[in-house]
């Protein structure tokens, strides 16, 4: 009995073994696992560890890149700099150079019209000369006044500080200019003309008044047909001859007279009046007309020749005098 149940216990270390056995494999198959895991952990580390280093490195040129622009921006920058500061420098120099540029265009501005100024204060001193040169030698009242309006177109563009004390006298000698008319000479030629055309019209002879002819004595007035008897201390009557030479004469003397008066001569004037006087006392019987026209050729010596008047002259004064006098230019002296 014993012999045939010793067989029994040999099948029990198979059955725990089994289990052993899907533990070694189960632990085989783990640690494969495990070892691939591993192995495709180191794998993917070196990877990894590649694509960071490749990743490194292009930072790294990145960055040597970026310092490289960041040097040559600071380069540009210290050029552009310093190229600002020598734009700054030029523009200072332009600055400078166009200010003086500006003080030289102020000066040369200042210089023309100071030499305008004087150019006109000479052609106004220029025709106020002439002016009074016609009015003193040729009494020609129309052509001081042309010269007098020429004067006062050069003298409109002075200054006030200058210029508006001589229009104002300007003014005043026009006005003075206009009062003498057509002249003192014009005006003594006009009134000798009339004197001359009144002489030629007084009568050759004059009849006795009745008085006359009653204070006669009867012999005179029986004579009288015949004869007339004049004392010697009055004028007779002249001849055809005598009237004719008393004519021409005076006629010499009026055109003398004439002549003294255009070239402002008066005591020649007043010879040749009293010669004319004389003359037409001899050549026409005392009348009412011989008297007046001897009246006004009194009159006509004691008539000026020369315009006279005080503001006459003035303007010309005030413009030499200022023209003598030296005006400060500020370094542009004229």
């Amino acid at each position: 009995m014993n012999d045939t149940l010793s067989p029994a216990p040999t099948r029990r270390p198979a059955r725990w073994l089994l289990p052993l056995a899907v533990v070694v494999v189960v632990l085989g198959a783990g640690g494969y696992a495990g070892w691939h895991y591993w192995q495709q952990a180191q794998h993917d580390r070196q990877a990894q560890a590649q694509t960071t280093a490749v990743q490194l490195k292009g930072l790294e040129s990145t960055v040597d890149a970026l310092r490289r622009d960041q040097r040559a921006t600071s380069q540009r920058l210290q050029d552009a700099a310093a190229t600002n500061r020598v734009l700054r420098d030029e523009m200072l120099g332009l600055s400078q150079r166009s200010a003086l540029l500006e003080e030289n265009l102020t000066r040369l501005t200042e210089s023309a019209n100071q030499g305008r100024q004087a150019v006109q204060r000479d052609e106004a001193e220029l025709l106020l000369t002439q002016a009074a040169q016609r009015l003193a030698f040729a009494d020609d009242v129309d052509g001081a006044r042309r010269l007098y309006a020429q004067a006062a177109t050069a003298l409109a563009d002075l200054p006030d500080n200058e210029g508006l004390n001589l229009r104002q006298a300007l003014v005043q000698e026009r006005e003075a200019l206009d009062a003498l008319g057509t002249g003192p000479r014009v005006q003594a030629l006009h009134r000798l003309d009339a004197v001359a055309q009144s002489l030629q019209g007084l009568p050759s002879e004059l009849p006795p008044s009745p008085a006359d002819a009653a204070a006669k004595p009867w012999w005179q007035a029986a004579l009288a047909p015949f004869v007339d008897i004049t004392p010697s201390r009055l004028n007779g009557p002249l001849t055809q001859a005598e009237r004719t030479a008393a004519d021409d004469a005076l006629q010499l003397e009026l055109t003398l007279a004439r002549a003294a008066i255009e070239r402002g001569d008066l005591s020649g004037r007043d010879a040749a009046l009293d010669r004319v006087a004389h003359w037409a006392q001899r050549r026409w019987p005392d009348s009412p007309g011989l008297r007046a026209q001897h009246a006004e050729l009194q009159a006509l010596r004691q008539a000026p020749l020369q315009a006279e008047s005080s503001v006459l002259g003035s303007t010309l004064q005030q413009l030499r005098s200022q023209t003598s006098t030296p005006r400060p230019t500020g370094g542009n002296a004229r």
